[in-house]
């Protein structure tokens, strides 16, 4: 989606009549549409393609032969069976950027392991640290193992392409979900290899800077609160009235408040409980100390920031109507990215990519689709 938001045509093969899996993940669905496909499809086109097929492996290679790029998720080994492996592929497009999502790798002990995003956040280090202490490990909100796998072959194929625009040549690219959330683990992992300790769950809290994390307010709500240095300590310190605080030995400076932390969060934790969020928010921004609420989504896709940078945009689809989709993060000041096409139905490009990109006639078409081919 990420390639697709930057200009590249995207052709999604899907299995015809159940297509990719995600379009049963539901409720909620919108009409039929799986709200969970809706939210990562755009800027696709999908072709209904049976690969167990002969004449479906004949039209996949023709597909692959004009491509620049290849994107599989299969098991290892699969692509091998159905000789749409790299090797394979490469010999009649040597200059293709072939890249594998798996879970653990083309190589490695677990290679031929199955996961998903919750496994792999386990497996992966990221929910041994998240959390509260002494409490169960929890997953993050989102699928981040699987979406950072994503994004790290977006950087990956676009890697390639420069890389063979001076070699003219391509390359096979393995990415593992399980790599990119170990990858992850950056401080936490350094911070274990510099002591050997294994870190605490902290909850929102940070290991090594305090205070940083959320506080109750007067009304029930949460706020966040980073005082990422000494100065921002001593703004803090004045925006809740305590300037002592920020003289007192046993918090002077970051490393301090880090060894007292159980000393000093239970006082800002009781101060904080003094006012609404609201009026928190207002004292500690005119200090300049960095904080901000902790949202609903009804609160984030109406706030007027998140709307002036057009992170919330609509899109017609053919069976849903109009739709919410959340924008672009990536601004350019000359190549602008779009949303062009809304999340495809499926099967719904079949015909038109095999009439544009392969030449194929009326007659040929609707012969394979009375096979079942697509």
């Amino acid at each position: 989606m990420m390639l697709g938001d930057l200009g590249a045509e995207i052709i999604k093969i899907e299995r015809p009549q159940s297509g990719d899996d995600t379009r049963a993940w539901g409720p909620p669905f919108v009409n039929s549409e799986s709200a969970y496909f809706l939210s990562i499809n755009r800027n696709k086109k999908s072709v209904a393609l049976d690969l167990k097929t002969d004449e479906g492996r004949r039209i996949f290679c023709a597909l692959a032969e004009k491509s620049d790029v290849l994107l599989e998720n299969f098991t290892p080994g699969v692509t091998e069976r159905l000789k749409i492996d790299y090797e394979t592929m490469k010999k009649n497009n040597p200059r293709l950027i072939y890249c594998s999502i798996t879970s653990y790798g083309q190589t490695g002990t677990y290679r031929d392991r199955p996961g998903y995003d919750l496994v792999l956040q386990g497996m992966g280090g990221l929910m041994g640290i998240t959390g509260e202490h002494d409490r169960p490990p929890v997953r993050t909100g989102v699928a981040v193992a699987d979406l950072g796998g994503g994004m790290y072959a977006a950087t990956a194929i676009l890697a390639g392409l420069i890389a063979r625009s001076k070699s003219g040549r391509g390359q096979w690219i393995d990415i593992s979900l399980m790599d990119g959330v170990v990858s992850w683990m950056t401080y936490m992992a350094a911070y274990y290899f510099a002591t050997g300790i294994e870190p605490t769950k902290l909850g929102s809290a940070h290991p090594t800077i305090v205070p940083y994390q959320c506080f109750k307010t007067g009304d029930g709500n949460y706020i966040t609160l980073a005082a990422g240095n000494d100065k921002l300590f001593r703004s803090l310190c004045k925006s809740i009235g305590m300037n002592h605080l920020a003289d007192d030995p046993r918090f002077l400076t970051n490393s301090k408040r880090v060894e007292n932390r159980d000393a000093l969060v239970p006082i800002l934790e009781e101060a904080f409980l003094s006012k609404p969020h609201n009026e928190w928010l207002k004292i500690l921004t005119e200090e300049g100390v960095p904080s901000g609420p902790v949202y609903s989504l009804e609160e984030l896709f109406s706030n007027p920031h998140v709307l002036e940078r057009q992170m919330l945009m609509k899109m017609q689809h053919p069976t849903a109507g109009l739709i919410s989709q959340i924008g672009i993060p990536m601004k350019f000041s000359e190549t602008k990215p779009e949303m062009k096409n809304p999340p495809p139905t499926l099967g719904e490009h079949t015909r038109e990519v095999l009439s544009t990109v392969l030449g194929y006639d009326e007659a040929r078409i609707n012969e394979l689709e009375r096979k079942g081919v697509i």
